[in-house]
């Protein structure tokens, strides 16, 4: 697919940097720890400012705009295609079986990180959140560990349930810090679990299958996440600390 064609690539840098400059203070200076935050502001910088054959989430948003007024319509849309192009590269990923595994699986696991972000995005943008935010970007990139945040939000110290909070700039940056290694160190390690995991579907055909079944459902399951967890911005409450 060449995904790593970025179109934005002076914006993915300076995202990447931001990202970067915003966990200093907690960061132990090693390499793991820079190559998880360089991999995650670049995942969630692709999937929003476009990457190869995938537009930008600004065109997708006004794509499904044109076929709905209603917001939650235009929800339904982004959302739906997404789940769709996870599921058609699940399966392109274990056709082939073994002979294309090698080559396939690695842009198929980082594709379906970077599918989405730009899902979580195009929701984010429809209900009034700045995608070029760094703030907000930390909180889309939170979304995509799954359901089960709360351990990251927890050591940074923000009560759990609220990351929307977060997207809105109204977390403090040490927090947001902490948010951003652990999300690194998170997706990270699902990367690697995901392609182990991947590996043992090596039959021709059953494989695609089952590929386009399991990416469908988890872009799904994020989905539903990412709706539950951003609603409408002006009916988002103020933070208050315990």
């Amino acid at each position: 697919m060449g995904i790593f064609g970025s179109k934005d690539k002076q914006d993915d840098d300076a995202q990447e940097v931001a990202s970067r400059e915003d966990a200093k203070e907690h960061d132990d200076g090693s390499w793991g720890n820079r190559v998880a935050l360089g991999v995650v502001a670049r995942m969630v910088g692709y999937g929003i400012n476009g990457v190869g054959p995938l537009d930008p989430v600004a065109e997708v948003v006004e794509r499904a705009r044109a076929k709905h007024t209603d917001p939650e319509k235009v929800i339904d849309e982004i959302c739906s295609d997404h789940v769709r192009l996870a599921a058609g590269g699940g399966f392109v990923t274990g056709v082939g079986g073994i002979v294309t595994m090698p080559v396939a699986l690695p842009a198929n696991v980082v594709g379906f990180y970077v599918l989405a972000g730009r899902m979580v995005a195009g929701l984010m943008t429809v209900r009034g959140y700045d995608v070029d935010d760094p703030a907000t970007r930390t909180a889309i990139s939170l979304t995509l560990v799954g359901a089960d945040p709360n351990e990251i939000l927890r050591k940074a110290g923000v009560p759990g349930g609220k990351m929307a909070q977060i997207a809105l700039d109204r977390v403090p940056n040490a927090a947001r810090a902490v948010i951003s290694k652990g999300v690194g160190f998170r997706l990270v390690s699902q990367m690697g679990a995901r392609f182990l995991g991947r590996l043992g579907r090596a039959v021709p055909l059953a494989g695609g299958v089952i590929g386009a079944g399991l990416d469908g459902y988890l872009m799904g399951r994020l989905a539903d996440h990412a709706r539950a967890e951003f609603p409408q911005r002006d009916e988002v409450p103020e933070l208050t600390q315990a």
